[in-house]
Order: structure tokens, then sequence, then C-alpha cells
């Protein structure tokens, strides 16, 4: 294996575990990084995909507790099944939205001008979420969330298919927009992430196995482990930095990177469309 196409996995892997459940969208960091390493073949788009299960994996163990506690918990405690049912509900639209929708959305919206705007209109967005008033949280625990408010978040949620908007911002500001507090939204929002990327990366590599050989297993197990160590570095750091601030210099991030994404694209210094 070559070593330089392990360097270049590895970097992709701490791209990728950086910015996943950051909302800040890690689809529009790996195009980037990928067209400045010259990783972005057809096999590339499987690897970035694949290595989303390295960080969820760091999402499990971060989380390891609680979830063991709420599988034990299932057969006799009815806040556990509620829990374990919103997560199956949050999960359904993105399955069914995106089985219809995303062969279209990848050939129609890969473009440089939805990534800029999506990125651009979602700090906006990100920045009107947090200036809520103080009583428009009605949520303050993943646990006392309803069966519908799941599903309206599981809604939000396919939003991420958009290029640019993030899975994580979808899923934390629209939870929030829905009356969830940041933890809440938050801690749903890693939840939810546990199907649905193990779910696009079991189903990407299915798809797409015919690109793929055992030769490739090194690749793919370099960007698994270095996804998963950066991102248990990043769940542990934002579960801390929720605690005392906001999600404004987020939104700031996300304007300037739009601009970035515009610049890039009109100069040809990276190719953003499919």
């Amino acid at each position: 294996m070559d070593i330089v196409l392990l360097v270049k996995a590895a970097v992709m892997g701490i791209v990728e575990g950086l910015t996943e459940f950051l909302p800040i969208s890690s689809t529009g960091h790996l195009i980037l990084a990928g067209s400045l390493l010259g990783f972005d073949d057809a096999k590339a788009k499987v690897f970035d995909i694949a290595i989303q299960t390295g960080a969820i994996f760091a999402v499990i163990l971060v989380y390891w507790q609680k979830i063991h506690s709420t599988v034990v918990a299932l057969p006799r405690q009815p806040k556990a099944r509620r829990l374990a049912i919103n997560v199956v509900l949050g999960f359904l639209p993105a399955v069914v939205l995106g089985l219809v929708f995303g062969k279209m959305i990848k050939e129609h919206l890969f473009t440089p001008v939805v990534v800029a705007s999506t990125f651009i209109i979602g700090g906006f967005i990100i920045l009107w979420a947090e200036k809520r008033p103080p009583g428009s949280v009605r949520i303050e625990h993943v646990d006392d969330m309803t069966m519908w408010d799941a599903l309206k978040v599981g809604l939000v949620q396919c939003f991420a298919m958009i290029p640019g908007t993030s899975r994580s911002g979808s899923t934390i500001i629209g939870g929030m927009l829905l009356g969830l507090s940041r933890q809440a939204a938050t801690d749903f929002s890693f939840f939810l992430a546990i199907p649905t990327l193990i779910g696009a990366g079991a189903y990407s590599l299915y798809k797409e196995r015919a690109l793929l050989s055992v030769a490739d297993i090194p690749l793919f197990a370099v960007g698994l482990v270095f996804s998963f160590a950066s991102a248990w570095l990043c769940v542990r750091w934002l579960l801390r930095y929720i605690s005392t601030h906001s999600f404004v210099p987020f939104a700031w991030y996300r304007i300037a990177f739009g601009i970035v994404v515009l610049a890039t694209a009109w100069t040809g210094a990276v190719v953003w469309a499919e």
C-alpha cells in the first residue's frame, strides 16, 4: 500500500471526525480536503461515507453508559422504550427521502452555488436560533421528547441531504427551533447519527462494492481509526462547550466558509461539482 495514500486517508479521517458532529458540514470539508489532496475519485467518495462509521463508534463510546442503560431497561421502562422509538422515528424520514431523492440530489445539487448558499444560509439560521427568547425551550432533556418531536427532528435532518447543510447542524439547530434545549438537541442529534451514518456507510459500501477490493482494507482501516480518534476528542469537547457557550461562532465560521467555497470555485482552485 502506498504510504502517501495512507497519509491522505489519515488526513481525511481527521477531517471527518472533527467536522461530522459540529454544525459546519463534514461533506463540504471533505470535498475541499479531498480536492486539495487529490483524493477525490469515485473510490474516495465511497471512502468518505464509509469512514463515518469510525466517527459513530466514537459517539457510541462517549454515550455508552446511556446507550447500555437504555437497552437493558427496554423491557421494563417506558422511558427507555420511548427513547428507542424516538430514534427509530427520527431515522425513518432520512431512509425514505434518501432513497427517493438521493440520486437526484447528487446529480443536480452538488454545485458551488448550492454548497456556498447552504453554508451561508445555515450560518444565519444558527444566529436566528440562538436569539430565541428564554421561554421558548419546551424540552430540557432528551428523555422528555415525544414521538412527534422525534419525527419533526427526523424530517429536519433530511435537509442535510443538500450539500453543505450539515446533518448535525440540521438536527441540532432544527431541534432548538422546535423547542429543544441546546443539550437535548445535541444529545438527540448524536443518538440519531448512529443508525443514520451506519446505514449510509453500509449502503454505500454495498452499492459501490465493484469499486473495492481486499487491497483497499488498509486504506479504509486508517480512515476509520483516525475518524474515530478525532471524533472522540471532538464529541467530548463539544459536550463541554455547549454547557457554557452558544453555537454563534460556528455560524460565523459557516458564513466565512461559504465565501471560501465561492472563491475557490470561481478561481478554479477547487472542483466542487460532481
